[in-house]
């Protein structure tokens, strides 16, 4: 028999032992995959049994637990301004207030207190002009006020920009003094810190603040100094800010619900019942005497101002707010700027409340019911609950129940409270009242920001001592011309892009859609619009854009 026969033989006759080897082996793996997948699938439905839904019942309990003290809160916070109003419990009535005769001004009676008005500036040359402005036209004794511009700018234009108006008020006889400083430590703090180490400010009983892009009235020491002259425990007496920019764009608007709700509801409430509120760092006037003895301005935290305000108080000093004293502002147009904001507004006081919680449970000088609104109310469910339950429940849990049929939210928890409190709130502003669903989405939007800065101030992780200067475009002109400028077309993709936004997005855009799918809720009609707001804010469009400046 010749090789080639031989070889085709041992070729017949071995291969389909290796056909039937191979055929074998694709089984044995098929089914090793199948047990494999059905593992993976006990496992799941054990773990989904004993771990998973247990604790995403404990979370929505927790949560519900949460939304309710958030009701009762602001319902106690609804009742006392009911009260103020409906009773007329103006602050006049409960301090003494005597008018001081505006005729003397130009005569310059030297029964004026001496007043010290403060303006610490960075960068800010499009509002720079405007507040000097204000600033020097307030009405009060020529010789009874000082008028100390804080100037930090790093930009050599903004620096001359501010020099040159001082010195134009200066020639005009008024108290003008424009000084500087060689770093910016300690930011905002540091700067009315060495401020009142001037040599000048000891002649000074009471110091005004007012930031940037502020326009206080000519009337405003006449309206709050009195009240410090007649009251020798107040310590601060502040006004409430007004929007110029309001109705810019839609962002400035749904701003102006949340900030008209905290001037009109928690900063009155506070005032009004424990005389103690958060100082909003601007729009005030503050005693020197309880200014330096309650430690001055300390910058161990992003919020100098609540900071002082916390330490006055522990003090036993007195707080007032007065609820019809406007002060022009400006909120932030643009996106960025805001985020910047709320970061400060939100780390700050979770890292105040970090490092004041012990001294104000032992404080002497204030009572127990007082130390439990500052700790409970005032820190504790404003500064922490409402941030954690707007992500955690609104933007995590509650999506997540389309996913475990077994978890159930009721109801009232779902959508009645939260209207409710939606509806309390836009009683601070009842002329964007037809906003409130965008409003609704734009606020939870947001809450990521504050859920992540509440976190770092919480823990001094990360951004914890961040300061940013809010971004301010100046009058309504310039406004105009910023938002016809060309540049606000040409912004980078990458600088308006927000990734963790977008994640959120796609999150509850897979809820929805599996709740359109397989669930028996309507709740993907939230999830579907909820995920569009985390997406428009994910990609920048929201707010106006304006080109970078050169400081």
């Amino acid at each position: 028999m010749s090789p080639l026969a031989i070889f085709h033989g041992l070729a017949h006759d071995t291969y389909p032992s290796l056909l039937l080897s191979m055929s074998q082996v694709r089984s044995f793996k098929a089914s090793t995959w199948e047990d494999t997948i059905t593992r993976i699938s006990l496992w799941w439905e054990q773990a989904r049994a004993v771990v998973v839904v247990p604790v995403f019942k404990f979370l929505v309990a927790l949560c519900l637990i949460m939304s309710v003290m958030l009701f009762v809160e602001m319902m106690y916070m609804g009742v006392v301004v009911a009260y103020i109003k409906l009773f007329k419990r103006k602050p006049e009535k409960v301090y003494k207030w005597v008018a001081m005769e505006e005729d003397d001004v130009e005569c310059g009676s030297e029964s004026f207190p001496m007043v010290l008005v403060q303006i610490p500036m960075y960068n800010e040359k499009e509002v720079c002009e405007q507040s000097i402005a204000a600033a020097c036209k307030i009405s009060w004794p020529s010789n009874r006020i000082i008028i100390q511009v804080l100037d930090d700018s790093t930009d050599p234009a903004s620096k001359e920009l501010v020099k040159k108006e001082c010195e134009r008020w200066s020639k005009e006889g008024v108290n003008i003094t424009f000084e500087i400083r060689d770093n910016r430590k300690g930011y905002k703090a540091g700067a009315l810190r060495e401020g009142m180490k001037h040599s000048y400010v000891k002649q000074c009983d009471y110091v005004a603040i007012f930031d940037a892009d502020f326009q206080p009235e000519p009337d405003f020491l006449f309206r709050t100094v009195p009240f410090l002259i007649h009251n020798p425990k107040l310590a601060l007496v502040q006004g409430r800010w007004e929007f110029v920019n309001a109705g810019q764009c839609m962002m400035t608007r749904l701003q102006e619900m949340s900030l008209s709700y905290h001037f009109m509801v928690e900063q009155q409430v506070g005032s009004s019942t424990f005389a103690f509120f958060g100082f909003n760092g601007t729009a005030g006037v503050w005693r020197i005497s309880a200014l330096n003895e309650s430690g001055g301005w300390n910058d161990q935290t992003t919020v100098e101002d609540m900071d002082l305000a916390v330490r006055a108080t522990l003090r036993g000093w007195k707080l007032l707010y007065l609820d019809d004293l406007k002060v022009k502002s400006e909120l932030p147009c643009s996106f960025n700027a805001l985020r910047s904001q709320q970061h400060r507004w939100t780390c700050g006081p979770a890292n105040l409340f970090r490092k004041m919680a012990g001294k104000i449970i032992r404080s002497e000088n204030v009572s127990l019911w007082k130390k439990l609104y500052m700790l409970y109310s005032f820190f504790f469910m404003r500064k922490l609950v409402a941030h954690v339950l707007s992500f955690c429940f609104y933007c995590v849990i509650l999506p997540a129940t389309v996913l475990f049929p077994e978890v159930t939210v009721p109801k009232w928890a779902a959508f009645y409270l939260p209207s409710l409190i939606t509806l309390l709130i836009a009683l601070g502003r009842l002329r964007s009242i037809h906003l409130l669903a965008f409003w609704v989405l734009f606020e939870n939007a947001m809450s990521l920001v504050r859920t992540k800065a509440l976190v770092m101030g919480l823990f001094e992780t990360g951004r914890v001592q961040e300061w940013v200067v809010t971004e301010k475009l100046g009058d309504g002109l310039k406004t105009k011309l910023i938002a016809q400028a060309p540049e606000e077309h040409h912004v980078r993709f990458r600088d308006r892009v927000h990734l963790m936004e977008l994640l959120v997005g796609v999150y509850l855009l897979f809820c929805g859609c599996y709740d359109i799918i397989y669930g028996k809720q309507t709740l993907f009609l939230y999830l579907l619009f909820q995920s569009m707001g985390f997406f428009v804010v994910g990609f920048g469009y929201v707010g106006k854009y304006v080109a970078a400046s050169s400081s």
